[in-house]
């Protein structure tokens, strides 16, 4: 048995595709494809889900005494992730492309620069910031992992009568 759907792709394509087609889901929430490539998302966006719900909120508080310019002594709470939380992260930046945030009609290029300097990858705190603590409630009601996805079949495409969907997260 195969592990997974090959998709009439060699193994380089097909891994492209998906990596693309998963971050578009992470980053609109939805987008249409057939069948077969969104069963296919959806087992790995369900992953990566499951990814953030689990550390989303392990993070170490620290306090770290450092010099100031005129050699006062400062103390500094620095918060960071913790290892488990940070492994994760890094799993994620593997696999999801890095999407730009897209500048605002009234935002000029300095400000927009400085509104995305600590965004290094935006779709990655997406799934912690907001999916994660969106789908732990719902992962607590159903005290089992999995099922952030919903698919909707919208009928043939035109062309090839390759049966089309639209996978969503729920």
């Amino acid at each position: 048995m195969a592990y997974q759907r090959k998709l009439g792709r060699t193994a380089s394509q097909r891994k492209a595709l998906l990596r693309n087609q998963v971050t578009n889901l992470i980053w609109y929430g939805r987008i249409e494809t057939t069948e077969a490539k969104a069963k296919e998302v959806r087992r790995i966006a369900d992953h990566l889900i499951t990814l953030a719900i689990n550390e989303y909120d392990h993070t170490v508080s620290t306090t770290k005494n450092t010099h100031n310019e005129k050699g006062q002594l400062v103390t500094l709470d620095v918060v960071n992730d913790a290892p488990s939380k940070l492994h994760a992260r890094r799993q994620m930046m593997a696999y999801l492309y890095e999407i730009k945030e897209p500048r605002l009609k009234d935002e000029n290029k300095a400000e927009y620069k400085e509104r995305t300097k600590d965004n290094a990858h935006p779709v990655v705190e997406k799934l912690f910031r907001e999916i994660g603590p969106k789908y732990r409630a719902r992962n607590a009601e159903k005290k089992c992992a999995g099922g952030y996805t919903r698919i909707y079949k919208v009928g043939p495409r035109r062309g090839d009568a390759a049966e089309m969907v639209i996978l969503e997260l729920v």
